[in-house]
């Protein structure tokens, strides 16, 4: 009996404020959910192995490892051109790329952006797969309307600067009239 209580001994490692009986509880429950979720992969790997469908699920891991590593979103050019697809490009003159790459990671679009310089103000090229045109053009529709609600919207320090001159007029226009009623009397 002893022996077997020495072979199944399990060290937790905790890091706590105070150690209580309830963190001592919880930490030994998922310890035990941990090991018991092992063994029914271990169990479920031998009856694969057992059925011949190990070879399928390393497959299937594999695929999910590879899709995992390809790149989404904002790319380098050689890492959009290394899939092998035709690429397009679409010019944008504007300045603030940052929103056109929400809008892409909302897409699920893969580009490259390279910045001209020749030109003022800098213009942006947008590279992307030839796969993506119907996609592309979604985002884009999406991108200017987004650009164009901002430019009909005024900006923030402009609606301050015109309330501070409200409130200057304002003010001017109470020191007059407290002036005017102590000359009357």
């Amino acid at each position: 009996m002893q022996e077997e209580v020495n072979e199944k001994t399990i060290s937790l490692c905790v890091q706590c404020s105070r150690m209580t009986a309830c963190v001592l509880k919880a930490v030994m429950r998922k310890s035990l959910n941990d090991l018991d979720r092992k063994k029914q992969k271990h169990d479920q790997v031998k009856q694969a192995e057992k059925n011949g469908q190990a070879n399928e699920k390393g497959r299937r891991k594999e695929q999910l490892r590879q899709e995992k590593k390809t790149p989404k979103g904002k790319q380098t050019m050689q890492n959009l051109m290394a899939k092998g697809a035709q690429l397009t490009n679409i010019l944008i003159t504007d300045d603030n790329i940052k929103s056109f790459d929400r809008i892409a990671r909302k897409y699920g679009i893969d580009y490259s952006l390279k910045r001209d310089n020749s030109v003022t103000p800098p213009k942006y090229l947008v590279f992307f797969r030839a796969k993506d045109v119907d996609v592309m053009t979604a985002a884009f529709r999406e991108y200017t309307g987004v650009t164009m609600n901002k430019a009909k919207k005024p900006s923030v320090r402009k609606k301050l600067q015109q309330t501070i001159q409200r409130l200057a007029k304002h003010r001017e226009r109470i020191k007059t009239r407290q002036k005017d009623r102590g000359q009357e009397r």
